[in-house]
């Protein structure tokens, strides 16, 4: 949309684009913490909205829908990491339960079952998996987020890569895809129902026959185990 001057059109195009904004939030919410305001993501959805009015360049080859579409999303992405909802104590735990699985995988040559996990934590399997509960809720976001490693959201920036980067980044998906591959069965399937299906935890228990903190808890077990082995591949 252009004005006459051959400007786009900045009204035309927040009014057009601000539905795909809830939208958006609205798909991200249910898949993360009460505590995480709708409006919140809205919010930023919207700065991210108005980023990319000002940072199009048609002459990149993109639709301004599709630009549109990674800004707000990335917006969204970096205001869930500047949360930072995790204290520090939870985060050292959760690099603990990374470094056992990992050991343990290399001592047994396999997944590790809940039980030994705990026993290598030195910690009843009850608090082991309320640990779980705690570090999943700095996890619950979006397939593509499980490689970043902070900066620029990769949903942000991919648009501006060049084809050197996104080789790599088609590797790093490669090795997730075939560390997922790994994953115990039942884990698998929680990966694919949540990432792939996009079901929320109460849906994915519903398939699973078991609760909503089960789920947590398995996804959290089946995120350090992934972390594990990314670490492994480079």
């Amino acid at each position: 949309m252009y004005t006459a001057q051959g400007k786009i059109d900045q009204s035309a195009l927040l009014t057009e684009y601000l539905p795909m904004v809830r939208r958006q939030a609205l798909a991200l919410q249910v898949r993360l913490p009460a505590s995480i305001e709708l409006d919140d993501l809205i919010q930023a959805g919207t700065v991210g909205l108005l980023e990319a009015m000002g940072r199009f360049n048609a002459g990149q080859g993109a639709s301004f829908a599709t630009f549109a579409n990674q800004r707000i999303r990335g917006a969204m992405l970096d205001e869930l990491r500047s949360r930072d909802w995790l204290p520090r104590s939870v985060r050292r735990s959760a690099r603990a339960v990374d470094a056992a699985v990992r050991r343990l995988e290399q001592e047994l040559g396999r997944a590790p079952e809940e039980t030994e996990i705990a026993a290598m934590l030195e910690m009843p399997l009850a608090d082991y998996r309320r640990l779980l509960n705690d570090t999943n809720s700095g996890q619950l976001l979006p397939f593509e987020e499980l490689m970043a490693e902070g900066g620029e959201s990769r949903l942000e920036s991919r648009a501006l890569e060049g084809p050197f980067s996104q080789l790599l980044d088609q590797e790093k998906r490669q090795r997730l895809v075939e560390a997922i591959e790994e994953l115990p069965e039942r884990e698998k399937l929680l990966m694919a129902l949540y990432y792939q299906e996009e079901l929320n935890l109460k849906e994915i228990g519903a398939v699973l026959g078991v609760s909503e903190s089960r789920v947590c808890q398995l996804h959290s077990q089946a995120v350090s185990r992934l972390r594990g082995r990314l670490a492994e591949t480079g």
